[in-house]
Parts: structure tokens; C-alpha cells; sequence
């Protein structure tokens, strides 16, 4: 049986008008939240003012708040309380006792003194600069952990943010695919459309559901790392992210691998657990020389009522030398060559990530490049085409869909760019040290 086209009502032209209208302000959102810039140093998000969570605030709760950044300070602590401990001699000996010798003239009284045990010269220093490097490797170990965690609540941080992103971005199309089945129940009604049109936006409206889900659990996740992080209660909520700006990475591969030689704390930590093994088979050297104890008594004579003294230097003999000491000197050399070899080993693997994460950062560069100034656009004239060409049925549905699904991507994708920037350069500040701004300085300890 033929079916006859009857003209549209004037009501089904309404619904189709009342489409286009609700499609443009999300292909024009699209444009707006990042053009009119002219590089991707100035692509910006726009969102709806409400209650904000400021990185730089978290920031300030970590460094404050966080049992991982405390506990590697106060074994930095504890660390500089040894030095003057190993360089100060061993306590002294308090001596008293009573002495009484049958001899021709009997010898009987008090005797009271004390002992002192005297390092051969040069141990204790030595034992001090080994106590020193270890506490300067503790402290980078805490500028490290600092760095670390530091870099874990920024990618957390922009992770939240573009789950933020990704619920607006699709919030908005579950409006705009829930006129489009209007749309289609509607032109089906009348013959205009098929019904599998109708079933189409069904399912994408369920699929949007599902992503939507999905987001949401994605975002209390991330809450719970975030607080975790700030040693805050996991079920705590947060607000939402502030808009980030994406910042063209100017400092060349070059100078990145100069900062992580420099100024690289988990570089630093190894090149003074190589300073300590230095000190450590020196001071193994020097326990082949022998140590000393002075004694000094007084004598009390209550035969004659007469007082003296006594005076007596011991030697302590290394004579176990080749068990002991030659062996104390094997481990020394031993520990030396496996602090070299790990300073090599993480030199390699920061090299590695300095040239990652400079890679990401260009890529994203690049991307967001295109698709702000091109895919974006484009997609968001292909959507107006689409919907001008489905309310006139020139386009056929699954022509608009595909439309609006590219156009949706492609935000997405712009928005996780953003991210994945500021990622790698968080990464990248990790690594080499500190902020990637303005030239190389010399950094104070702890900053």
C-alpha cells in the first residue's frame, strides 16, 4: 500500500523550530568557551558561577595537613638530631670504689676517678659528615614527597574538572536529544519520519543516562582521592573546580633536563646518598686505627692519711682486622658502587619523564589548537546545516544525531586536551624541581 506525504501541521513546524533553537546555544558554547583567543595559552572554560574548590587552597591543605608530607619531615628531624650525637664523645665514666691491699704496710681507702674513651682523631668528624649527608638526602626525600603529592592532587584536581566538563557538556545534549524524540515522535505522527527514528533517540537519551552515571561516580571517586590526599574524611563532598587556563610550555627539552639535574629532589636524595657512602668507606678506613681510653684515679691512704692518684691509658688493638675491619671497608665500597648505579638509574628515569611529559604538552598544544580553531567550528556549521536540513527534510536523522554526537566529542576531547596539558605539567614540575616559570635559581633548602 502507497503512503500519501501530507504537508506538515503547523504545530510539527513549531516543535522543529523549537530544535534548532535549543541545538544552537550548545554549537555556539562550543565556540565561545574558547574563541576568540588567538593560542591555546588562552583557551578558557566557562562555567556557571556556584561554590569553587581553589587548587592553590588545596594546595596550602596539603602541605599543611598531609600524614605522608609530616612523617618524611620528621624523619628529616630526626635525621639532623644525629649529627651532633655521633660528633660528640662518648659519655665519660664515673669511677668509685675502695681498695684494700695486706702488704708489709697495709694500703687501704677510697679510690674515686673517672674514664674517658677517645676516637682515634678524625672518626667522629667523619662519623658527623655521614650523619650530615644522610640527613641532606632525608630532607630531598622530603622535597620530594612534597613535589609527589603535590603533582597527584593537581592531576586528581584537573581529572575532577573535566568529569565537571564532561557532565555539563552532556547534560546539555540530554536536553537537546530529548526535543529530538519529540521531533521524531512528532514527524512520525504524521508520516514524515520513520519510527526507528523515534527508538534512535531513545536509545542515545538511555545512553546519555548511562554516561551520566557513570560521570557521577567517576566525580565522587575523585573526591575521595582529592581528600585523601588533604588527610580530610574520603565521603567528605567538594565544589566544583575552577576554570583552568591552559599555558604554552616555553621552556625547550634542553633546559627541562638542566632543571631535573639541578634541581631534581629525588636526583639530589641519590647524589647524597653518594656523598655519605664516600664518608662511609673513609670512616671505614680510619676503624683500622685504634681508639684510646684514659682513666684517672685518686688514692686515699687512711694507713698514713696520705693521698695519690693513678693515671692509666688503655689501647684498643683492631686485632680481628681481617674479619672485622677489612671487611667494614668491603661493605663501604660495596654500598658506594650501588649508590652510583642508583643515581644513574634515576637520572635515566627522569630524563625519561622530562621528555614524556614534554611530549604530552606539545601534543596537547597542538590539539587544542585544531580543534578550537577548526574541528569545533566546523562541527558546530555542520549541526546548524543538519538541523536547517532535518526541519525541512532534507536530512535524515541519523545524519543530525551523527552531527550532534561529533560535535559533542569533539568538546569533550578539547576539554580533556586542556587537561591532559596541565597534567604533563604537573608532571614536569615534579620532576624538575619546582614551577616551570622564569629562569634557573638557586632553590633554599626545603622551598
Amino acid at each position: 500500500m502507497k503512503r500519501t506525504l501530507v504537508p506538515i501541521p503547523s504545530w510539527v513546524s513549531s516543535a522543529l523550530m523549537l530544535s534548532v533553537l535549543s541545538l544552537t546555544p550548545l554549537g555556539v558554547s562550543g565556540a565561545q568557551e574558547t574563541g576568540g583567543a588567538t593560542g591555546p595559552d588562552s583557551a578558557v572554560h566557562t562555567a556557571p558561577d556556584d561554590d569553587r574548590i581553589s587548587l592553590q587552597s588545596l594546595i596550602e591543605e596539603l602541605a599543611a595537613r598531609s600524614p605522608e608530607i609530616r612523617a618524611a619531615r620528621e624523619r628529616w628531624e630526626a635525621a639532623k638530631a644525629v649529627v651532633p650525637q655521633v660528633q660528640t664523645l662518648p659519655d665519660p665514666r664515673l669511677q668509685l670504689g675502695y681498695q684494700r691491699m695486706p702488704m708489709t704496710d697495709p694500703l687501704q681507702g677510697a679510690m674515686y676517678g673517672f674514664g674517658q674513651e677517645i676516637p682515634f682523631p678524625g672518626k667522629l668528624s667523619l662519623k658527623g659528615e655521614v650523619a650530615q649527608h644522610d640527613a641532606e638526602r632525608l630532607e630531598q626525600e622530603f622535597n620530594a614527597t612534597r613535589l609527589r603529592l603535590i603533582a597527584s592532587l593537581k592531576e586528581a584536581y584537573f581529572n575532577l574538572h573535566y568529569v565537571h566538563k564532561s557532565i555539563e557538556i552532556v547534560g546539555k545534549n540530554k536536553n537537546v536529544l530529548m526535543q529530538f524524540e519529540k521531533t521524531a515522535k512528532a514527524r512520525y505522527s504524521v508520516g514524515q519520519a520513520a519510527q526507528q527514528d523515534v527508538f534512535r533517540a531513545q536509545v542515545e537519551i538511555s545512553r546519555v543516562l548511562d554516561r551520566l552515571a557513570v560521570l557521577d561516580q567517576q566525580k565522587e571517586s575523585l573526591h575521595a582521592a582529592i581528600n585523601r590526599l588533604v588527610n580530610r574524611p574520603p565521603a567528605g563532598s567538594l565544589g566544583t573546580p575552577e576554570e583552568i587556563r591552559t599555558t604554552i610550555l616555553t621552556i625547550p627539552l634542553q633546559e627541562l633536563n638542566q632543571r631535573a639535574d639541578e634541581f631534581s629532589p629525588a636526583l639530589l636524595a641519590t647524589a647524597k646518598s653518594i656523598d655519605r657512602s664516600e664518608r662511609s668507606v673513609s670512616l671505614a678506613k680510619r676503624q683500622y686505627y685504634p681508639d684510646f681510653d684514659v682513666t684517672a684515679l685518686g688514692l686515699r691512704n687512711d694507713r698514713i692519711n696520705d693521698n695519690g692518684y693513678q693515671v692509666m691509658v688503655g689501647i684498643k688493638i683492631p686485632l680481628f682486622y681481617e674479619t672485622k675491619q677489612k671487611e667494614g671497608v668491603r661493605e663501604a665500597r660495596a654500598s658506594l658502587k650501588g649508590a652510583r648505579e642508583e643515581f644513574a638509574a634515576t637520572r635515566q628515569d627522569l630524563l625519561f619523564q622530562v621528555k614524556d611529559g614534554f611530549v604530552q604538552a606539545q601534543r596537547a598544544e597542538r590539539l587544542i589548537t585544531i580543534l578550537r580553531d577548526a574541528i569545533i567550528p566546523q562541527a558546530t556549521l555542520g549541526l546548524q546545516a543538519a538541523q536547517a536540513g532535518y526541519a525541512v527534510g532534507k536530512v535524515d536523522f541519523l545524519t543530525l544525531l551523527n552531527s550532534l554526537l561529533i560535535l559533542q566529542d569533539s568538546q569533550l576531547e578539547l576539554h580533556g586536551e586542556m587537561v591532559n596539558h596541565e597534567k604533563a605539567l604537573a608532571r614536569l614540575e615534579a620532576v624538575t624541581g619546582g614551577p616551570l616559570v622564569g629562569p634557573l635559581v638557586e632553590r633554599k633548602p626545603g622551598s
